[in-house]
């Protein structure tokens, strides 16, 4: 065994080794996936990353499970960092290459890559996206994928993940590549950071790495400065687009800034701020990048299948007449779950077979019309058969050489309309509402808002299907839980809502706390005079006015002003407002007395020198009620005010000594009338105190019926807001029309310039036989304008001699039988004109389409010929000669007068027969037998040369006299020199000699 010589390296390679991770540190993996023609490409990869690069680079390419491949050895000879075939459970190290190992998967968990077999058959296996999605996951935002040259579109799936995550992802430029189609997939798919020439990506991903740190050297948090950066960033991304970002979460637009920062390699987010003033285009490109559409069909199978065994069964049955059920996806993105969803309906539908007519209505919204545009497209990559069965494939999809189709039946349940939904009105009246993997991305403050909204878009038991990260959280008094695990929720009847919904336009504020777009420092606020006199007032009325309370006309106490400890006590028993049953000892009696008469007389009523019982004492009270009869708003309220005396006395006013000479007698019947007083007043009290309940009866009663005029004014509201978002439906399909109709225009365009190209005269017409549609040639052969469009054809007039046009039209129609004619027009053109059935794509009948073929030229030639022919056939028959026209076989086709006259057989004899069949007997001039082979036409058959002057006999099987001719042959040939026909002439002499 051979001692392996040591290799030398240079100070720069010492240097790049010093700077490799440290043991344990976090090792960068760039993930490279590739396909046909990609050693080239790898090669070029390889020599451009230098031997201590401190990273690991992962190789997956699509190889043959069956060849034993040499490729760890020919990269082994381009670079110097060790290259392997990866082993189950390999830790991935800085500076070395690992190579997947044929007809195996492979996925990575903490830095170990693990293999696993292929269960899928070939033509299915996609290894780059199955590494790729684990690298995402593993990874997280310090995953990094490479696509070089390829063929297919494996790697797109995997780099969507990756993106998703915040990772980075470089594109080989396709001009470059020896098979563009996993480059350009790439790229189509608007996934690509950097696209650039193979030998110039390991460059950009080092540049990449140095400007975004790993996660071991990413800070956790926002610092100031940062933060601040991060505001302007969001006014700027306001400014240009009218997206407002303050509510989405600071750190996740943050990591998306960075990455940009690092593809531009700028250190500081203020510098990236001021590249952002200079160019437009990089907000835009910002912008795409907040809006990553991370997205797939049936992504967490187990949700959706929880969604077509649980939820949409549920709805189904609620509904047993059948009818339409609306469903909203908010934030489609490319469409994958909206079709999903369609999909899963009809599945559900197929395997239920419900009674009803069902039919599903999906309105999918998204920010990003790009991706809006794709969703409509509804055009999807191979690599969709890793998330999609092979039965929902052929019964959902339609394949073609490079993508599969949604089929037109999933693609008319679905409206696409770009819709923000923190700023535009929702739709309403849904039984489906799926909003996955949103919710994540915005702040506590803005799901709040969304909650509410989302319920009042609902119907009642409507479901909620979110993410698999999110949840209903706080809002469990909205929501009840069907599956907590899958995230399906079930809306909660709330009845009359007792607090307004905040719409979307609601949902938008100036940038706060941190978010403004003037200065960093609060503005200091002036006093004017008027908010000076406001307080004075505030003062004055708290330290020196009396103690004041606001009524309603039965007393129930409004407002209170001061302290009223002292004339007023909550009553023992269910607790009350009303005035009177809070009065004190002393004051109930007079004060109901003074609060009737200001109701009743509509004027102040003042009573002075009142003695109410304190705590232990007594106090003289000024009392004095105030009806308010303006401002309007306050109409009705009554106002009390307290005002106590300087003196207080332990004896009330009324028990002054009597004048002198005044007897007992006099004392005590004043004593009794005072008493019978007071009991015909409390007999009084006691009245009005009925009276008051059955006001308060009656009260009551108009309370239920302002209660029910509440209700339904609340319910006009909520029409108002349906309102609002049925015309954001009616907006969204009318978009939806317009792009249909931009659409239709476009191939309407096509149709007419590729029929007016043909320069063929085309008349379309319906199945009553107006005129649907003609091209510019048909004008010129029947007088049609535009304003003929609806008008019968046989109300047109035409150049045409063709009268029976319009009954062919309709033998056409009920026969489904074309006819085709030929006809001339007035100044002798001919037209072949040909009637067809004009057959819809649902193949029904509806009209029939007419061309006209300009044959005028084919016509004249025939003319001609037909003229050439007659001339010939004349000259045929007038030569004196006998003269037969045989086919290159030698059977006979046309003979002339003079030959059936020479041959005494007539031309139905000879037509069709060989020479050899006429049975004649042929000798020559000195009586000897003259070979059949011999004949001139025989010969000339043979040669294909003329042969001429042979004298021969003829004696015809009857025995008749010999006959005697000089026979010559002439064969005619083709444009190609082959031997078409051939003239035989038959000169009849005496005698040979």
């Amino acid at each position: 065994m051979t001692k392996a010589t040591p290799v030398r390296r240079s100070k720069k390679e010492l240097e790049e080794k010093a700077s490799r991770p440290a043991q344990g540190q976090f090792v960068p993996v760039i993930g490279i996936g590739s396909s046909a023609g990609g050693l080239e490409a790898l090669e070029l990869f390889l020599k451009n990353v230098p031997p201590y690069c401190g990273m690991a680079i992962v190789i997956v390419q699509h190889m043959d499970p069956t060849h034993k491949g040499i490729m760890v050895e020919l990269l082994q000879r381009i670079t110097t960092m060790p290259v392997s075939q990866v082993i189950d459970r390999q830790k991935v190290e800085a500076d070395h290459v690992y190579l997947i190992p044929p007809n195996q998967d492979m996925t990575i968990l903490h830095g170990v890559l693990h293999l696993l077999d292929m269960v899928k058959p070939r033509g299915l296996r996609l290894p780059i996206d199955f590494f790729f999605r684990s690298m995402a996951d593993d990874l997280q935002q310090d995953s990094i994928g490479v696509i070089l040259s390829g063929m297919g579109s494996d790697g797109t799936l995997g780099l969507r993940a990756i993106k998703e995550k915040g990772g980075g992802v470089f594109v080989q430029d396709p001009a470059s590549a020896k098979f563009d189609g996993m480059p350009r997939s790439a790229i189509d798919e608007g996934l690509a950071d950097v696209v650039a020439p193979v030998e110039e990506l390991p460059a950009k991903i080092f540049a990449y790495l140095k400007h975004f740190p790993v996660s071991s050297k990413r800070p956790k948090t926002l610092e100031e400065r940062a933060l601040t950066g991060l505001e302007k960033v969001v006014i700027l991304l306001r400014a240009q687009t009218g997206h407002d970002f303050s509510l989405y979460k600071k750190n996740t637009i943050y990591r998306r800034i960075e990455r940009r920062m690092g593809i531009h390699q700028i250190d500081k987010i203020t510098d990236y701020v001021r590249y952002l003033q200079g160019n437009p285009q990089e907000i835009e490109l910002l912008f795409k990048e907040l809006l990553i559409g991370v997205t797939g069909f049936f992504r967490d199978p187990d949700a959706w299948d929880a969604l077509k065994t649980q939820i949409i069964p549920q709805i189904l049955a609620a509904r047993s007449g059948g009818g339409v059920l609306r469903a909203w996806v908010v934030g489609c993105s490319t469409g994958e779950e909206a079709y999903s969803l369609a999909m899963v309906f009809r599945d559900v539908i197929a395997s239920l077979k419900p009674a009803g007519n069902f039919k599903l209505q999906i309105f999918a919204t998204d920010l990003d019309k790009d991706a809006i545009e794709k969703a409509r497209l509804g055009t999807y990559p191979l690599n969709i058969t890793a998330d999609v069965s092979p039965e929902r494939l052929k019964k959902y999809f339609e394949k073609d050489d490079r993508s599969y189709r949604i089929s037109r039946e999933i693609r008319e349940t679905i409206v696409f309309a770009p819709h923000n939904v923190i700023m535009d009105p929702p739709f309403t009246k849904l039984d489906i509402l799926v909003c996955r993997n949103l919710l994540i991305y915005m702040e506590q403050e803005l799901q709040k808002k969304l909650f509410p909204l989302f319920h009042y878009s609902l119907n009642s038991g409507g479901a909620l299907f979110l993410g698999s990260a999110e949840t209903v959280g706080p809002n469990g008094h909205l929501f009840e839980t069907i599956d907590n695990k899958q995230r399906l929720f079930r809306k909660i009847y709330q009845g009359i809502r007792q607090e307004p919904i905040d719409f979307p336009a609601a949902f938008i504020h100036p940038l706060k706390a941190g978010l403004t777009e003037g200065s960093d420092r609060p503005v200091k606020m002036t006093i004017s005079e008027q908010n000076l006199q406001g307080i004075i007032d505030q003062i004055l009325l708290k330290r020196f006015a009396p103690a004041a309370v606001v009524t309603n006309e039965k007393g129930d106490i409004i407002y209170i002003s001061g302290r009223t400890g002292k004339y007023l006590e909550p009553a023992a028993g269910k607790a009350s407002l009303n005035i009177f049953a809070m009065a004190r000892e002393g004051l109930r009696y007079d004060l109901n007395i003074l609060f009737n008469s200001a109701i009743r007389q509509k004027t102040e009523m003042t009573k002075t020198g009142l003695t109410i019982g304190t705590n232990g004492g007594t106090q003289l009270v000024d009392v004095t009620v105030n009806l308010f009869d303006e401002p309007d708003f306050m109409k009705g309220l009554v106002m009390i005010v307290f005002s106590d005396l300087a003196k207080k006395s332990s004896a009330p006013p009324h028990a002054q000594a009597t004048p002198a000479g005044k007897d007992d007698s006099r004392l005590a019947s004043l004593q009794d009338e005072l008493k019978q007083a007071k009991d015909e007043l409390l007999t009084i009290r006691e009245e009005m105190q009925t009276s008051q309940e059955e006001l308060k009866s009656t009260n009551e009663e108009m309370q239920s019926a302002n209660e029910e005029l509440q209700s339904t004014n609340e319910e006009l509201t909520t029409s108002k807001e349906e309102m609002q978002s049925l015309n954001e439906e009616l907006q969204t399909v009318n978009q939806e029309l317009q792009s249909k109709v931009s659409d239709l225009s476009q191939v309407n365009n096509d149709m007419k310039n590729l029929l007016n190209s043909t320069d063929i005269a085309t008349l379309f017409l319906d199945d009553e036989l107006n005129v649907r549609r003609f091209t510019t040639r048909t004008a010129t052969l029947i007088k049609l304008i535009a304003s003929d469009i609806g008008r019968p054809i046989t109300d047109i007039v035409t150049d045409l001699n063709y009268p029976a046009l319009a009954d062919d039209a309709r033998e056409v129609l009920h026969s489904l039988v074309y006819s085709e004619k030929q006809a001339a027009t007035s100044d002798g053109r001919w037209y072949n004109v040909k009637i067809m059935p004009y057959r819809t794509q649902e193949n029904r009948i509806d009209g029939v389409v007419i061309t006209f073929t300009d044959v005028s030229i084919a016509k004249k030639y025939e003319q001609s010929l037909r003229g050439s022919e007659e001339n010939f056939r004349c000259l045929f028959e007038a030569m004196p000669v006998g003269v037969m026209l045989h086919d290159a076989e030698g059977k006979t086709v046309m003979v002339n007068r003079e030959a059936e006259r020479i041959t005494k057989m007539s031309m139905e004899e000879l037509q069709g027969k060989a020479l050899a069949e006429l049975r004649w007997k042929l000798v020559r001039g000195d009586g000897s037998d003259f070979p059949v082979e011999e004949h001139p036409l025989l010969l000339a058959l043979r040669t294909n040369q003329p042969v001429s002057g042979v004298v021969m006999g003829v004696e015809q099987p009857a025995g008749q006299q010999r006959q005697w001719f000089k026979v010559a042959a002439m064969p005619q040939k083709d444009e190609e020199g082959k031997l078409k026909q051939v003239y035989t002439t038959y000169i009849e002499i005496i005698e040979p000699g």
